[in-house]
């Protein structure tokens, strides 16, 4: 086992902390910040599964974040004119959310920026090193759920 002084133990430190100043996980996405981009994501694949509506129920177990966070989104969200909220007829105390026209456009703009950036990192690493690369985040990601359980 590495100790924190060893050569590669460095390196991969300081690749993580460089990794984290690029603040690519903060970075809007066609406006949007990452929340938002999320949500507004999971409700067109909800639409597109199933329904044009979802329960703001659904979409905070899809994401796995608290109801209260899922409609603080929502509330700027549909400020801004991207969705829009609906009582559930059959049940009362249920919100449904769907996106408005200018909140579809929205989301295919977003999903197309946020797949360019991927593409560009392919194109930058090349098809093998992209596909390494994903299986060693992969297996870092899993190693950091077992240190924390």
């Amino acid at each position: 086992m590495a100790d924190i002084e060893s050569a590669t133990a460095q390196k991969l430190l300081k690749a993580f902390m460089q990794f984290r100043k690029t603040g690519w996980h903060d970075k809007k996405i066609s406006g949007h910040n990452p929340s938002e981009f999320k949500v507004l994501a999971t409700i067109q694949q909800g639409a597109n599964e199933k329904d044009y509506e979802m329960k703001l129920s659904e979409i905070s177990q899809r994401l796995q974040v608290t109801p209260p966070t899922v409609t603080q989104i929502i509330n700027n969200l549909e400020k801004d004119g991207l969705v829009e909220r609906t009582v559930d007829p059959e049940d009362r105390r249920a919100v449904k959310i769907k996106l408005t026209p200018t909140g579809m456009e929205a989301t295919a703009k977003a999903r197309i920026r946020f797949t360019e950036t991927f593409t560009g990192l392919i194109d930058y690493l090349g098809e093998e090193e992209s596909e390494q690369f994903a299986d060693l985040l992969t297996k870092v990601q899993h190693y950091f759920s077992e240190l924390n359980r």
